[in-house]
């Protein structure tokens, strides 16, 4: 029988990897070391999208430097390949930032507050999940004019968060990690309100701010160009197509739900940030009557920003079931109708449209709000990592004090003061539109 490492030599292996990169050595970052021009690897993300929808993100980006941030993960995903790292890999978000998480409906019902965007999902070292979303803290944080001593602290929290819960997860029997809630949701102030938020965020509430009264007596969607398109039936035809290919990516007892609804309606609606550009769908059905509706929204999946820098022989074949299959690993509780599917050669996403979700706004990180959601994003993303990793490597790596801590801190403010130099380069390419011109919700 092959020996498995224990559990012991699982944390030694980790504690080895120090040698590979020191923890006080991630603190660093050196723009001097780019030999591209980001503003040519932002453009060259594009190729492939909806042209017309590629200056609404470019504006997108200009509007603020978090908003840059967000659509700027080509850009990082090639920073972080500069650097040294651990090789201690897991699924990674790929673009973990302060409002990639939210609340939505788990399959029982229950309202969960985990990370929901998966669209940059892939294996990749652990720690770009964490300079990410520490650079988001700081971006979030300069955004509400919180000082240079609470993000220091927000970013120390979120460091803190992970080691702890790493710490405890490796401890645990295996199945236990599996089954582990991040509790206290509700008493932090930012969670709650989108909670809250979750609560209204219903398929009938959708069906009332989606839909219109048709012709015939059923629902159709509003036409709201460009965020929103009513497509034709010819348009609608291999979109509805695609569901068979769908129906065989969901669990037996799911494509039995399914099969109870039936498609009455199709649309393209423009979405996020990061995403403008993609193709995306909704389809409007309905199940026991017009009031028993259910969204699906089919996205568009390219390649993550990150598997360019990433070994090729672990990489996925079907982008949507890498995104699928990224997030059920690292969530707690997934969309009980998470799958995948093709539409003339583009590889989508398929997941509910607002079945209770809700996110936060970077407003409501003023004041205590961003240490308190700091705390959270670390024991979010500790179970995340140790679900789909291995906790005693992680554990062995970290240790138990704060050296890691204070080179996040230091790669974060140095990270978010390029982000707001190639921010400001964005903004004088003429690349984005003038005020004024539509732009995407989602």
């Amino acid at each position: 029988m092959p020996h498995l490492p224990t559990p012991q030599e699982r944390r030694a292996l980790g504690q080895a990897r120090r040698k590979q990169v020191s923890r006080q050595n991630h603190g660093h970052w050196d723009p001097s070391q780019r030999k591209y021009d980001p503003m040519k690897l932002l453009a060259d993300s594009m190729r492939g999208r909806v042209p017309a929808l590629i200056p609404v993100k470019y504006q997108l980006m200009a509007d603020s430097p978090f908003g840059f941030f967000r659509g700027a993960v080509p850009i990082m995903a090639a920073d972080l390949a500069l650097l040294p790292h651990t090789g201690i890999v897991n699924q990674i978000c790929g673009d973990a930032h302060v409002r990639n998480l939210g609340a939505y409906a788990a399959p029982d019902g229950r309202l969960v507050f985990d990370i929901n965007d998966f669209d940059e999902t892939i294996r990749g070292p652990f720690e770009w999940d964490l300079k990410r979303l520490a650079t988001s803290l700081v971006l979030a944080g300069r955004a509400v004019s919180c000082k240079g001593g609470i993000r220091e602290d927000a970013v120390l929290t979120f460091i803190d968060s992970y080691r702890r819960l790493v710490n405890t997860l490796a401890r645990m029997p295996v199945i236990d990690v599996a089954r582990y809630q991040v509790h206290r949701l509700q008493r932090i102030s930012p969670v709650s309100k989108a909670l809250l938020k979750a609560e209204r965020s219903t398929p009938v509430h959708s069906l009332d701010q989606l839909t219109i009264p048709g012709k015939d007596g059923s629902r159709i969607f509003k036409d709201n160009p460009p965020l929103l398109t009513r497509l034709t039936p010819a348009q609608a035809r291999p979109v509805l197509a695609s569901l068979a290919a769908y129906r065989e990516s969901l669990l037996p007892e799911r494509r039995h739900f399914l099969s109870q609804y039936r498609p009455v309606d199709v649309a393209f609606k423009v979405v996020g940030t990061g995403s403008v550009g993609t193709r995306d769908y909704l389809i409007y059905f309905e199940g026991n009557g017009p009031g028993d509706p259910l969204f699906l929204q089919i996205k568009e999946e390219p390649g993550s920003a990150y598997a360019p820098w990433l070994d090729a022989a672990g990489l996925a074949s079907h982008q949507g079931q890498r995104v699928a299959e990224g997030q059920r690993a690292m969530q707690f509780l997934s969309d009980s109708f998470l799958g995948w599917t093709t539409i003339a050669n583009r590889q989508y996403l398929v997941r509910q449209l607002n079945d209770h979700k809700a996110g936060i706004e970077v407003e409501d990180l003023a004041g205590d709000g961003l240490i308190e959601y700091a705390q959270m994003c670390g024991e979010l993303l500790a179970r995340g990592h140790s679900r789909s990793g291995d906790a005693c490597m992680l554990a062995g790596y970290i240790g138990t004090g704060n050296k890691l801590g204070g080179s996040m801190v230091k790669f974060a403010e140095a990270y978010a003061d390029q982000t707001e130099k190639d921010w400001e380069t964005l903004k004088k390419s003429g690349k984005a539109p003038k005020a004024g011109s539509p732009k995407a919700g989602g």
